[in-house]
């Protein structure tokens, strides 16, 4: 779910040197009444080398471009290069979130309508709110792209910055705008779904923009990804067909400890730029071998607390269950990215991942009962 920024009409960059990008890392800003313009202002750091403009263009992918992942095609459409921005790749676990939601409400029916709301909501938390997440999220790590990734269409240039900031305002607007039909739609005297929408946007916001930039500490900054990709979409769907009590909420918070771990596994191919920026990710603060260990223990102890919890509420069949979709996780930790994380994350997401997601199926079908 993403992050609300000022309402006014348009954000200007100035100043931004993309050949050299380490010098803009400060940003300051002055608020007229009709626009906010966003400066660059240079600081002492400097890329002790430079990256290639761009990949090369042989063995670039078409669908790696489109999700939104490494390996990508350098592109020229700009409507390709807009979806790529929003990283297809990641609105997966939101949508799952929502069906995990809708079935923890115990209210969802198989009805036309209870589709199409299911439909709408899976639209605001993916395409829309995690679309501008990821897009302002590239907005403001430009300058570490730049390092790791200079071939992206921020750092390259394939995509102007006024371009960016309209995509921005469009995606962050439109999740809103659904968000607030979902709660007229439920009949909410509440809106729920709307708060909960304006919330992750803030949250996602203030993840990535300084002054605060959560990101820059690889324990919150992990943590709060994590609980955007699980609680959020989970309570916005289970709002949509019922009431959030506060065992579902702590539950699902727990899970985003999970989510820290997931989120720690991207970090390990950014260690170079987060370390000359100065961001203190799990790995830039413990080492390599340390952060795996953090990562794979984030994902597996709380997903075995999970199980105990469901065990002590007395529904040991769907705690029997969710152990026996952890042991597979286990083993491609093992097969993959315990040896080579920069390497082997894509690998190792593909191939654990969906257990985990379906562990949380498992978990929400258990509190509907």
């Amino acid at each position: 779910m993403a992050s609300l920024l000022n309402s006014v009409p348009s954000i200007k960059l100035s100043n931004f040197n993309y050949n050299n990008p380490l010098r803009s890392s400060q940003i300051s800003f002055s608020l007229s009444r009709r626009r906010l313009v966003v400066r660059a202002t240079e600081t002492e750091k400097e890329a002790k080398a430079k990256a290639p403009d761009k990949a090369p263009a042989a063995g670039g992918s078409s669908i790696n471009q489109i999700l939104g992942i490494k390996g990508a095609k350098q592109e020229t459409d700009k409507w390709k290069i807009r979806v790529q921005l929003t990283k297809p790749v990641t609105w997966p676990p939101l949508i799952w979130g929502v069906v995990c939601g809708a079935a923890a409400s115990g209210n969802f029916h198989w009805t036309p309508e209870d589709v199409a709301k299911s439909i709408v909501c899976m639209l605001m938390s993916g395409p829309f709110l995690t679309g501008y997440t990821q897009t302002i999220n590239d907005w403001y790590d430009r300058e570490i792209d730049a390092i790791n990734e200079p071939y992206r269409p921020i750092p390259s240039g394939a995509i102007s910055e006024q371009e960016v900031i309209t995509q921005i305002w469009v995606l962050l607007l439109g999740g809103l705008g659904l968000a607030g039909i979902l709660d007229v739609w439920a009949g909410h005297d509440f809106p729920v779904i709307f708060y909960l929408a304006l919330g992750g946007s803030l949250l996602s916001y203030i993840y990535s923009a300084p002054p605060l930039k959560l990101k820059q500490n690889g324990w919150i900054g992990n943590f709060a990804l994590g609980a955007s990709y699980i609680s959020l979409p989970w309570w916005a769907g289970q709002a949509l067909f019922g009431t959030l009590t506060p065992d579902v909420i702590v539950l699902t918070l727990l899970y985003s400890i999970a989510g820290l771990g997931i989120a720690i596994v991207n970090d390990f191919k950014s260690i170079e730029g987060d370390r000359a920026m100065g961001l203190q990710s799990l790995p830039v603060a413990f080492g390599s071998e340390a952060a795996k260990w953090i990562c794979v223990g984030a994902i597996d102890i709380t997903q075995i607390s999970v199980a105990g919890y469901l065990l002590g509420a007395g529904k040991p069949y769907y705690a029997f269950a969710l152990l026996g979709l952890i042991a597979p996780q286990v083993f491609f930790q093992f097969k993959y990215f315990l040896k080579d994380p920069v390497k082997y994350d894509v690998k190792y997401q593909a191939s654990a991942q969906p257990f985990l997601i379906l562990g949380l199926l498992v978990t929400a079908l258990a509190t509907s009962h």
